[in-house]
C-alpha cells in the first residue's frame, strides 16, 4: 500500500496528503497537522516551513500495513536530514533500487538527483517516529552562508548544489541528543510567534549537530568508529536507569555492570550520543529535573536537594547557577511572581 505526493514544499505536501486521504488539516500558526486515517493507521504528519528556505516533515504514526509514501514531484527536491527518534523506516531514491533502513537514533543525509524523487516506507504495525529538516537549497543559498566555511567540501558542494546534480546518501552513527530536539520540539510549551521561532531555532540546533557528527565521522577523532546498535542499546538502558533513580548517585562502575559492558564503552557511547561524560549527564538530567520541580512543585530548595540526591546545597547552586546563569532561589522567586500576576489576570 501506499501514496504518491505529487507537492513541494512542506506545506503543499501535507495539503496533498490531506486532499489524498480527504481527512482536514490543523493549522496552528503556519504548522499543519493532519491524522492518518483511521483505516490506513494511527498518528499524526506535521510540518512546517521557513522563509530562509529550512523546513520540517514529522511522521508519528503507525501503519496497520506496509505503507510506501512517494515523492515524485518534478522538481529539484530539498536536501534532506532524517534522523529517526523511534521505530525504524525505510528510505530510497526513485531514481534506482537502493534502500537504506534509518534505525533508531540513526540520521541520514540526502538528495536525489535532478528532479528524482525519494519514498518513505513504514512498515505494518511498528510505531515510528522520523523527522525530516528539508531544506530547498534554491532559497537557503540566498542567506548569508559564510561560504560554508568550516564543513567538510564534499557538504560545501552539496549545499551549493541547488539543482541537484548527484546523488547524495549518508548513512550517520547513532545521537541521542536529536532524539532529546525533537522532544523538545513536541512539547509545545509555546505558541504563535514565540512556538515558531522556537521551532526554527531547533531546526538548525539539530542541522548543526548532524553536520557536526557528519564532520567527527569523516575525520576519525577519538570518538568509536562503529556504534553498533546493541551499544546503543545500553547507553539507552543506563540512562533510563539514571533518569528513574534521580535520589540515587549512581557510580559508572555500577551504570556499566547494570547494562553489560564496561566502563570505556559506556564513556564512549555517553560521548558520543550525548557529548557528555557518564557524570556530565547525570549532572544535567539532576538540574534539569531540579529546574522542572521548582516551577512546578511545592518543594522548597532543601527539599529539592535531596529529592535528587544531593547533600550539599551550596553545591547545587553553584552548578544550577552555572548551567542557567541564575542561582536556585532566584528562579524560584521568578516563578512564584510570575504566578501571582496570573491570579491577578
Amino acid at each position: 500500500m501506499g501514496i504518491s505526493v505529487t507537492a513541494l514544499p512542506v506545506e503543499d505536501i501535507i495539503k496533498d496528503l490531506s486532499q489524498q486521504w480527504e481527512i482536514p488539516i490543523n493549522n496552528d500558526s503556519g504548522e499543519l497537522t493532519i491524522k492518518v486515517p483511521e483505516v490506513l493507521g494511527e498518528g499524526f504528519i506535521q510540518g512546517t516551513s521557513f522563509d530562509s528556505g529550512i523546513g520540517v516533515i514529522e511522521y508519528d504514526c503507525t501503519f496497520f500495513n506496509d505503507y510506501e509514501i512517494t515523492f515524485i514531484k518534478k522538481e529539484t527536491h530539498p536536501l534532506k536530514f532524517i534522523f529517526c527518534s523511534e521505530g525504524e523506516a525505510d528510505h530510497g531514491f526513485n531514481e534506482d533500487n537502493d534502500r537504506h533502513t534509518i534505525e533508531t537514533y540513526q540520521n541520514v543525509i540526502v538528495s536525489s538527483s535532478g528532479e528524482n524523487g525519494h519514498l518513505l516506507k513504514f512498515k505494518a504495525n511498528k510505531k515510528v517516529h522520523v523527522t525530516s529538516i528539508e531544506i530547498m537549497r534554491s532559497i537557503f543559498n540566498r542567506r548569508g552562508n559564510h561560504h560554508y566555511k568550516g564543513i567538510p567540501s564534499d557538504l560545501k558542494t552539496l549545499f551549493e548544489d541547488s539543482v541537484a546534480e548527484k546523488k547524495f546518501f549518508y548513512q550517520g552513527h547513532y545521537s541521542m541528543r536529536s532524539a532529546d530536539i525533537v522532544e523538545e520540539i513536541n512539547q509545545k510549551e509555546l505558541d504563535g510567534f514565540l512556538r515558531s521561532l522556537f521551532v526554527e531555532a531547533k531546526l538548525y540546533e539539530m542541522l548543526t549537530l548532524q553536520i557536526r557528527q557528519y564532520k567527527d565521522d569523516n575525520q576519525g577523532g577519538n570518538l568509536p568508529q562503529i556504534l553498533r546498535k546493541s551499544d546503543v542499546d545500553k547507553v539507552e538502558r543506563a540512562s533510563r536507569i539514571i533518569n528513574d533513580g534521580l535520589n540515587e548517585n549512581y557510580s559508572v562502575e555500577h551504570l556499566a555492570k547494570e547494562v553489560g559492558t564496561n566502563v570505556n564503552k559506556l564513556q564512549e557511547g555517553f560521548k558520543h550520543l550525548y557529548g557528555l561524560t557518564v557524570n556530565k549527564y547525570v549532572q544535567q538530567v539532576k538540574l534539569d529535573a531540579s529546574k522542572e520541580m521548582l516551577a512546578t512543585s511545592d518543594h522548597n530548595i532543601s527539599e529539592i536537594v535531596t529529592a535528587i540526591g544531593l547533600n550539599n546545597r551550596s553545591y547545587f547552586s553553584k552548578i544550577f547557577k552555572e548551567r542557567y546563569g541564575v542561582s536556585p532561589r532566584y528562579f524560584l522567586k521568578l516563578y512564584k511572581d510570575k504566578g501571582e500576576e496570573d491570579l491577578k489576570d
